[in-house]
């Protein structure tokens, strides 16, 4: 099926090339009656065909590995020693599939080096800078934000935009997710032998903490019961109890039904919140109370 589209392409780009080729005579331009039908024939056949299969950046004509992994480096701006890079690009599956084709061909196999070693060294450069950046916010909020920065998809979404999906050697087409966050961590690792700890650890801020902005500390950690973990944490200081009142109402009885509850202790506004019922309005309003108390100055 491949051949079948390549002839069909190369079929098209030589009738077009003959069709431009034109003669003119006086005012009369002389193109073969044949070439519409024929393009048109052939365009339906691909569109019967299908589209082509995806294929790995690696198999282009132009395609020069060497040149990629050391613009990498140039487009980030840092500087990387080149092996250690190439090593942080380079997956255990790449090396056992390179070690089989050694074998089938009956030819000495240089064994590589897998970016193994450096995944593990990453995880806890990147969790050890996570924590100790996060280090101000309560316990339950710092490991939310830790476990979401270091999720696979949020290191993969990372990684394909930094450009590493098309220079990776890995056995596997289209690149896992997995792989992508594992590429990432190993190349924040050959970052800190390259320079230094330190700059690994701007590297992650960069790259990896900057996902955060924009975004709201509710997007990210929610607490399922926000009215039982308010009164936990008011106990904590020394409040035992609040009182919820309902401070405004529209559309009640109706689909754009609209609640305000307050939640108030002493006289003091706790919170405040909004919602379709009472209940979702209190639950609302203790979720901004936990945020004022959490984040007040």
């Amino acid at each position: 099926m491949s051949l079948y589209r390549q002839t069909l392409a190369l079929t098209s780009r030589l009738l077009l090339k003959q069709a431009l080729k034109t003669r003119i005579t006086g005012e009369t331009r002389n193109i073969k009656r044949w070439v519409a039908p024929t393009l048109n024939e052939l365009y339906t056949r691909r569109l019967k065909v299908g589209p082509e299969p995806p294929q790995p950046r690696s198999t282009f004509l132009e395609w020069n590995y060497e040149a990629e992994v050391f613009a990498f480096g140039k487009r980030l701006g840092e500087d990387f020693d080149k092996n250690i890079l190439k090593q942080a690009l380079t997956h255990r599956s790449f090396v056992i599939a390179e070690e089989e084709k050694a074998k089938q061909k009956g030819v000495q196999f240089e064994e590589l080096a897998s970016n193994r070693s450096l995944i593990k060294e990453s995880d806890k450069i990147v969790s050890d800078f996570l924590k100790e950046e996060f280090k101000e916010h309560p316990d339950d909020v710092a490991e939310a934000l830790h476990d979401y920065l270091t999720s696979v998809d949020m290191l993969a979404h990372v990684a394909s935009h930094m450009g590493l999906r098309d220079i990776i050697l890995t056995s596997e087409f289209p690149v896992e997710n997995s792989t992508l966050a594992d590429t990432f961590k190993a190349v924040v690792a050959a970052l800190k032998q390259s320079q230094d700890l330190a700059r690994a650890q701007i590297f992650v801020k960069d790259f990896l903490i900057s996902q955060l902005n924009g975004k709201d500390i509710f997007d990210i950690w929610n607490p399922e019961k926000p009215l039982e973990y308010l009164t936990n944490l008011l106990r904590q200081r020394g409040i035992n109890e609040f009182e919820p009142r309902l401070c405004n109402q529209s559309a009640a009885n109706t689909i754009l039904a609209n609640y305000q509850v307050g939640l108030y202790n002493n006289k003091k506004l706790l919170g405040i919140g909004w919602g379709e019922s009472i209940q979702i309005a209190k639950e609302t309003a203790a979720l901004d109370a936990i945020q004022r108390l959490h984040y007040q100055k």
